[in-house]
């Protein structure tokens, strides 16, 4: 997901549930209209997040409303390895550094992980910001911020300590201390030293960065590339690494905004790698609208990435997909969950976007026990397409 340049919003919080979408990053959407982008805009693009006090469920059970859909039906004979949500709170309050745990922002919940492994579920995309984690007052290549890390190290060893995977996302859409990130020698410096954070857990995987924008293909493509030689050559080799594109990593776009010229040359020393992509089904791709466009957008939208994937024998991860709770929707989300599991898929899996402790009535919260795509999406578009492989 995207923070808007063009709508900051400050709200000062003090129920424990946020009412709308909007009011939690002031338009916060993803994955614009498909264009090419290639300008190397140096605007920011933080957004400044209201103030909360809340109090974390520590439920990891809840009741499901009996329902009934016509969304498809699981078809295909190829499991997904990675399954699971994406786990937001960490990058809240965008503008505030170091921030405030509990104020500015808050890590995943332990009763969520819980929830969701207890349902099968296996892999959490845990979302943070680079300004909290290397103050800008050192950069990218200096220290990291002690507490922050901890706070980052503990929910990642919850995660694997289950057994699940922990995909660790720097959720700064390719800029850090406001500007475009162009250096790939301190881009790769701070990868390889917080991969050494990490390097013992073969259930940590590598988000190099979420949703470049506005930025050219190529140059993404070469920040992306180095860091991962930078990585295998400091000794973290086990790890999956995924990198993403410019253009918010839009499935639907993948080849028109030149991410696919791009990224065909991709390597891995490992031989462990997967390009992570982005897909939401209302009008524009943005993840704004709770509409869908029909009931086929889900593997519409998939189709010519997925071609791409098979053509250049990559691996790909939908690493957020996110829709209302309406027939169309789930129907949609259905048929790209059934269409990414058919035989011979280059889909490792796919992660909805999003729980979190603070995302309160937004339309597309999962977060238990009372999301809004917990009583339909969750049971109808998402559970049949269990168990991982």
């Amino acid at each position: 997901m995207r923070y808007s340049i063009t709508s900051v919003i400050a709200l000062a919080w003090t129920a424990t549930v946020v009412s709308a979408q909007s009011a939690i990053y002031g338009q916060y959407s993803q994955c614009l209209p498909g264009t090419t982008t290639t300008t190397t805009s140096t605007t920011s693009t933080t957004s400044t997040k209201a103030t909360t006090t809340t109090t974390s469920t520590t439920s990891t059970t809840s009741t499901k409303a009996t329902t009934t859909s016509t969304a498809a039906s699981p078809t295909g004979t190829q499991k997904f390895k990675y399954f699971g949500v994406n786990e937001s709170g960490a990058e809240f309050g965008n503008t505030a550094w170091p921030g405030v745990l509990g104020t500015d922002y808050i890590w995943p919940a332990p009763s969520s992980i819980d929830y969701f492994t207890g349902l099968g579920f296996n892999t959490f995309r845990v979302t943070f910001l680079m300004e909290r984690m290397s103050p800008p007052a050192t950069g990218l290549t200096g220290p990291f911020n002690a507490t922050y890390l901890s706070g980052l190290t503990t929910i990642v060893d919850y995660i694997t300590a289950k057994g699940a995977y922990a995909l660790i996302d720097p959720h700064n859409f390719m800029r850090y201390d406001n500007a475009v990130i162009s250096d790939t020698t301190a881009f790769s410096t701070w990868w390889v030293n917080l991969a050494a954070v990490f390097k013992s857990n073969a259930n940590v995987i590598f988000d190099l960065q979420n949703e470049p924008y506005g930025i050219d293909a190529t140059t993404v493509y070469t920040l992306m590339q180095d860091a991962v030689n930078a990585i295998r050559a400091s000794g973290a080799t086990e790890q999956l690494i995924v990198v993403e594109g410019t253009s918010y990593t839009g499935a639907w776009t993948w080849i028109s905004s030149g991410n696919g010229a791009a990224f065909a040359g991709l390597t891995d020393p490992s031989k462990n790698i997967a390009i992570e992509m982005h897909q939401y089904l209302d009008s524009d791709g943005s993840g704004t609208y709770d509409t869908c466009v029909n009931n086929t957008i889900g593997v519409n939208r998939l189709e010519a990435a997925t071609q791409w994937l098979q053509e250049n024998n990559f691996k790909g991860l939908l690493g957020e997909i996110g829709a209302a709770s309406n027939t169309v929707c789930i129907e949609a989300v259905s048929g790209a969950m059934a269409y990414m599991q058919e035989a011979g898929s280059p889909w490792l899996g796919a992660l909805w976007w999003a729980a979190g402790p603070w995302w309160g009535t937004y339309f597309m919260s999962i977060e238990p026990p009372s999301g809004a795509a917990i009583p339909d999406v969750l049971p109808q578009a998402l559970e049949p397409y269990l168990p991982v492989s």
